[in-house]
């Protein structure tokens, strides 16, 4: 029995890895110890012979010795992927020089020995001593000597400065002796076109303010372009750290056009007045007053008193004209109808659309003013002598939203928009009287109106206290749409009694807190803050479940869009609010806080909200909000963004029904204005979904995703859907409103609330995006009911996609331009491309969501290095025009 158990025991000894790695390397080095060729044999008896030199007592025959070796492994070459042979023989010897290094008296070669013990160290470190930094220490630095070894060398040392830094952290001892060690590898690797390796050591020693000792006009864009593009990925306050040295950066190059979107995102007003004040021209002032314009950062004081040319490009005064300008260009001027949109003829139904006339008419309405958005002219509303022909054809509310409309016609013209908006204030029917004072708020929205004109109107229906209730809620609406991002004490003193109000009801006062957050938006203030709380502490319950109170949580949120930590007080005082409102809001803010951070434990967070089975009598709104959270938070990051469509469809298939619900609005936050085949497939499919709820909003979403891009897939998956729902009225309608929304602008408009290359993100313009979308949370009591104008709030979000070149005399001017899909090319030597498959152009051009625009010749220089929306140029005098650009 013994005797057979041998062989298995055997049998299992090969079969153990251990031991089989262990034969198999002894059977290796056996071989190559015979297999040598002459000449390495040659090589490791010369290396045993330094070796030798190297143990006798005599000193006089180290230093030859040293300088033999030192010459033996430079000398040698190797491919890139193997180990050069002095240092692969010399394995055998490293562990009798490390005991030979602390025999010897201190001297030159006990260094120079120091020196190569530290480049077999990188090699052959056991144990994780950090053998190369430990002998790079004792042979010193002096001469330059970190770069004997090369590149790779001094990268391995970088890593191990890390290490140690790490580990002396943590056992709270000094690190001052890695300082000159490691400033020593930064100046090495930005000699050598490593700027990265750099940048990652000094972070790695939370030193990466010292960066910008060490950049040359060589250097500094690829370093601040790195930099920059890692922030998102970076824990707080480091991220914001880096934003603040790569601003530094730009500022040490007089680049004020790069430090401002920097200084924006930093969110300091002192640092935005530097800029300007750092401006060598006026025409420089220009270009950051027309990147401050895009973002709503509304500065006059910065402005000269005489300089009307300056305060109207801060203002976006002539947006409405250079926009006409473009269509003209494209010929869109043609105002179209919304059958031109609906295409009825393709769809496969014969049912008379006149069966619910009164809700396609509705639909017709929304359409009407998405697509002829900011040309003025249609064929509904302007186009008759009265305009009253239209709004008649609509019932109730519906007469409201089609007054309404002509403020998303006549968008960014206050003059001629005002005049025609006059004649309808002064009917007695209080919905078409409402839908005229809303249009006066959508019309100024994105511009700044010097006459005040939308306070100076809409003002009285809020203070007078026999307005009607409807004129009065969107007069409120009205002027949070005109206003935001403005932080004007002046309008918070007229919403603020309107919120605290208890005797009105519960819709003004969430209406009229959501417009305080839209006015004070990211700001953090503690008034509107602590009016907003006090409301929704003294209303009785059955108000806050009324379907208008979430825009009270919203507009509280609002508040706090973008800060990240500073809303903790906040979050303790809402858990004295015993209503779910509370924990709705709760999720709000934090969700907001941190919108487009792209920080991974605050998805985590949301999730988890997501994760939890509630009772059917629990307040599932939170975990709505939750979801379009994940989107919120991810989406100014690339790779969060996709890693949350993959978790959308997790929750698609685990979630409850709450929560599948919100998944296809949380899809369309993330991708807005960017149609993506893979994002319609998914969304074409919820769209069909048993779930109405679950449809709507997918159908809402496809709108969303697709907004301004005028997609020939979109539009028929559309047209389908036209034909799959025609007897489910609610449906259609919202299938007509994502139409309407495909097709905004004829094609010329983003939603997007990211600009400057994606780099900038526009707060007003994401809170005029959210709000329709937390509205289709119930979009059957809300959108699909009486509270269909919520979809205006989008005008906030909405704006040409052009790219507009101006000379220095602030005259359009045409220039050639290539226009291609954007390449990232962060972290790449020299002058990458940084589009591909372009085009040449002459602008003005539409850019759409991932394309980028650059110069075609050097004729120009531009301002800023963001050729997007207004852009000046200035003449290039070293230009010599070639046969070639005057073909």
């Amino acid at each position: 029995m013994v005797e057979e158990k041998k062989p298995a025991a055997s049998k299992d000894d090969v079969l153990n890895p251990k031991t089989a790695a262990e034969k198999l390397t002894k059977k290796k080095a056996k071989e190559e110890q015979d297999e040598l060729s002459e000449e390495d044999q040659q090589l490791v008896s010369e290396l045993e012979m330094i070796v030798e030199r190297l143990k006798e007592p005599s000193v006089e025959l180290h230093h030859s010795a040293l300088d033999n070796l030192a010459n033996v492994i430079r000398s040698t070459t190797s491919s890139m992927t193997s180990v050069p042979k002095p240092l692969k023989y010399l394995k055998a010897h490293y562990e009798t020089l490390a005991g030979l290094y602390d025999q010897w008296q201190d001297s030159q070669n006990k260094m120079a020995l120091a020196s190569i013990l530290s480049l077999l160290g990188m090699a052959y470190d056991k144990d994780g001593k950090r053998g190369c930094l430990k002998y790079r220490l004792l042979a010193g630095l002096a001469n330059g000597s970190i770069s004997e070894w090369g590149h790779e060398y001094v990268r391995h040392l970088a890593m191990e400065i890390g290490l140690e830094y790490h580990a002396m952290v943590e056992q709270e001892q000094g690190t001052e002796y890695l300082s000159e060690v490691a400033l020593s590898a930064v100046s090495f690797f930005f000699e050598h076109n490593a700027e990265v390796d750099a940048v990652d050591l000094l972070e790695e020693l939370n030193r990466h303010e010292l960066v910008v000792d060490y950049v040359t006009r060589e250097t500094f864009e690829r370093v601040c372009l790195y930099m920059i593009s890692c922030s998102p990925l970076l824990a707080p306050p480091t991220d914001m750290g880096y934003l603040s040295t790569a601003r530094a950066i730009y500022r040490k190059f007089g680049k004020p056009s790069q430090c401002l979107p920097l200084s924006i995102r930093l969110g300091r007003t002192d640092l935005i007045k530097e800029d300007w004040e750092s401006c060598s021209t006026r025409m420089e002032k220009a270009q950051l007053a027309f990147i401050m314009a895009r973002q709503q950062v509304h500065m006059p004081e910065l402005i000269d008193e005489d300089d009307d040319e300056l305060l109207a490009c801060m203002n976006n005064a002539d947006l409405s004209k250079h926009y006409l300008n473009l269509a003209r260009q494209l010929e869109l001027l043609e105002p179209k109808v919304p059958e031109d949109i609906y295409k009825s003829h393709l769809e496969n139904t014969n049912v008379d659309m006149t069966l619910d006339s009164a809700r396609h008419n509705l639909a017709s309405t929304f359409v009407n003013a998405f697509v002829n958005a900011g040309y003025g002219t249609d064929k509904l509303m302007t186009a008759s002598t009265d305009g009253t022909e239209w709004i008649y054809k609509n019932k109730d509310l519906g007469m409201l939203s089609a007054s309404a409309s002509l403020g998303m016609i006549m968008l960014w013209d206050a003059d001629v928009g005002l005049n025609q908006i006059d004649k309808y204030q002064h009917i007695s029917d209080n919905s078409i009287k409402a839908g005229a004072i809303l249009a006066i708020g959508m019309l100024t929205s994105s511009v700044h109106d010097e006459t005040d004109s939308a306070k100076a109107l809409l003002s009285e229906y809020i203070t007078e206290e026999d307005s009607p209730a409807i004129v009065k809620l969107a007069a409120i609406s009205g002027i949070g749409i005109a206003y935001a991002g403005t932080n004007r004490e002046d309008i918070l003193d007229l919403l603020l009694p309107v919120i605290g109000d208890t005797g009105i009801t519960i819709d003004l006062s969430s209406i009229a807190a959501l417009s305080a957050g839209m006015v004070c938006i990211g700001s953090g203030n503690s008034d509107v803050s602590t009016v907003i709380l006090q409301a929704m502490m003294e209303r009785m319950d059955s108000e806050l479940n009324h379907k208008y109170a979430r825009f009270m949580a919203l507009g509280l949120s609002l508040l706090y869009l973008g800060t990240q930590d500073t809303f903790d007080t906040i979050q303790e005082t809402l858990k004295a609010v015993t209503h779910p409102i509370g924990k709705q809001a709760s999720t709000l803010i934090q969700v907001c806080a941190h919108a487009g951070t792209g920080n991974v434990l605050e998805v985590q967070k949301m999730l988890h909200i997501c994760a939890e089975h509630l009772g059917e009598k629990e307040d599932q709104l939170p975990q709505a909000f939750a979801v379009i959270g994940v989107g919120l938070i991810s989406m100014g990051e690339g790779i969060g963004s996709e890693m949350s469509l993959r978790t959308f469809d997790h929750l698609m298939h685990y979630g409850e029904p709450f929560v599948r619900r919100a998944v296809p609005l949380a899809i369309a936050l993330v991708c807005a204005s960017n149609p993506l085949v893979g994002v319609l497939d998914t969304l074409n499919k919820y769209s069909h979904d048993n779930d109405k709820a679950v449809a709507s909003s997918a159908i809402f979403a496809m709108g969303v995703v697709g907004a301004g891009t005028n997609n020939a897939r979109l539009a028929q998956l559309l047209r389908q859907l036209a034909t799959y729902y025609h007897k489910d009225a609610d449906l259609l309608f919202i299938v007509r409103i994502a139409q309407g929304l495909l097709h905004m602008g004829k094609g010329t408009m983003t939603i997007n609330p990211y600009h400057h290359d994606r780099s900038l993100l526009s707060h007003t313009a994401l809170a005029g995006l959210l709000i329709p979308i937390v509205a289709m949370t119930n979009a059957e009591k809300l959108i699909m009911t009486d509270s269909h104008f919520l979809l205006y709030y989008l005008v906030r979000a909405m704006y040409p996609r052009f790219l507009i070149t101006f000379n220095e005399e602030l005259e359009s001017i045409s220039a050639s331009v290539r226009v291609g899909q954007a390449v990232d090319a962060v972290g790449q030597v020299g002058r990458p491309k940084t589009i591909t498959g372009f085009q040449s152009h002459e602008t003005p051009v539409l850019l759409a969501h991932s394309e980028r625009a650059q110069l075609a010749t050097d004729k120009y220089i531009p301002l800023t290095n963001v050729l997007e929306g207004f852009v000046i140029l200035k003449k290039n005098s070293d230009y010599v025009e070639n046969e070639e650009d005057s073909l």
